[in-house]
């Protein structure tokens, strides 16, 4: 296949950029020992962590509904809060991914469906505020992702068409926006992805098994290929 070659890359947030599985699951296992129940084992909560409080607080309380619902998720956003980035971390690979595109004065940002309040807190903790070109979260448009309007509103922001940008998720909403955004989507399978996904199914017009991959597909890929260690 003949890739076209970007000039900003967007990523979305959990599962992508960030391993948070450890924080979220920490924050469900709390809430259901407030309630005396046992942890759920970190295999079951990290393919679930990429969708959310809503389905994070379905998994450990599955027969919660109504208000008894709204006030579990409301407390886990809480806890969370409490516990943003005590576990939290880059994916391996991603620095010297977001290194490469820094010395190349190549913009990149993040499009991701968690809310403003949590968000900018964890990338002032880790350190990325400052680093990425632009942060559009679940509550800084009135849509969100699966709509393609917050990937649209990230490239007016770094000042990139959007058919020069290539956008990165592990979720099929993160390729539905962007197709429908008309970026170049990829599926981050490093991520979070479940056993029962078929990314395939989602027309990506690519999947990558480790960061490192995604400068393939950048405007400066046959120098950053060229500067990679040999094995």
């Amino acid at each position: 296949m003949t890739r076209r070659r970007h000039d900003a890359l967007l990523l979305d947030l959990d599962g992508t950029l960030l391993d948070t599985a450890p924080d979220m699951g920490g924050a469900l296992n709390r809430l259901r020992a407030e309630h005396g129940l046992e942890p759920l084992p970190a295999a079951r909560i990290r393919p679930v962590v990429s969708h959310g409080a809503m389905r994070l607080v379905a998994l450990g309380f599955p027969e919660a509904s109504g208000s008894e619902f709204e006030r579990l998720r409301l407390r886990f956003l809480d806890l969370y809060a409490e516990h943003l980035a005590e576990g939290t971390c880059l994916f391996p690979g991603i620095e010297p991914v977001l290194g490469a595109l820094e010395a190349r004065d190549t913009p990149w940002g993040i499009v991701t469906n968690k809310p403003g309040w949590l968000t900018a807190p964890l990338l002032e903790a880790l350190g990325l505020s400052r680093r990425a070109a632009c942060a559009v979260c679940g509550d800084t448009l009135p849509e969100r992702k699966p709509h393609p309007l917050p990937l649209l509103h990230a490239a007016d922001l770094i000042g990139i068409a959007a058919e020069r940008c290539v956008y990165v998720g592990d979720a099929e909403r993160d390729i539905q926006a962007g197709r429908a955004a008309g970026m170049t989507t990829v599926v981050a399978a490093y991520g979070y992805l479940s056993a029962d996904d078929e990314p395939t199914r989602w027309q990506p017009d690519g999947i990558v098994s480790a960061p490192d991959e995604l400068l393939e597909w950048m405007h400066h890929a046959a120098e950053w290929q060229a500067m990679r260690p040999m094995a």
